[in-house]
């Protein structure tokens, strides 16, 4: 199994938060991790926005940054084409999505009609993954 992350999904394998284990358990269980090609800029803003809070553990934090740079190529990453950034438009309004939100089911989407392994797509928004269950993707739960 193919295990796509959106990026609320792909921290928790390197930021210790609710919902972190259930991420490990299922990275443990899947062949290979797949992300697109966007999630490397949402992920670092989002560790960039984390050590401007009060009390963010910086250490914490910078050690977390380096483990995800330090894996990222170990990842199959979806580039995004065209097709993709079109269909996510389509995506952005029949489902009420925010522009990158729209990517990333654009981008598994996609990739989940090019492979021949299952593939499990894995976030943590509501309406990002009543979206990927309309498009028949497999949601992990």
């Amino acid at each position: 199994m193919i295990l796509y992350c959106d990026t609320s999904a792909f921290l928790k394998l390197f930021v210790d938060e609710e919902g972190s284990d259930w991420m490990i358990k299922a990275r443990d269980a899947c062949q290979s991790i797949a992300v697109c090609r966007i999630t490397w800029a949402e992920s670092m803003a989002a560790f960039a926005q984390r050590s401007r809070f009060k009390g963010a553990n910086k250490a914490a934090l910078d050690q977390s940054r380096t483990a995800l740079q330090q894996a990222w190529h170990g990842f199959a990453i979806v580039d995004i084409s065209q097709l993709i950034v079109e269909q996510a438009g389509v995506y952005a309004e029949a489902f009420a999505l925010w522009g990158y939100d729209s990517v990333q089911l654009a981008a598994a989407h996609n990739l989940q009609e090019q492979v021949s392994l299952p593939l499990t797509f894995a976030c943590f928004d509501r309406r990002l993954n009543q979206a990927a269950q309309l498009l028949r993707l497999e949601v992990l739960s």
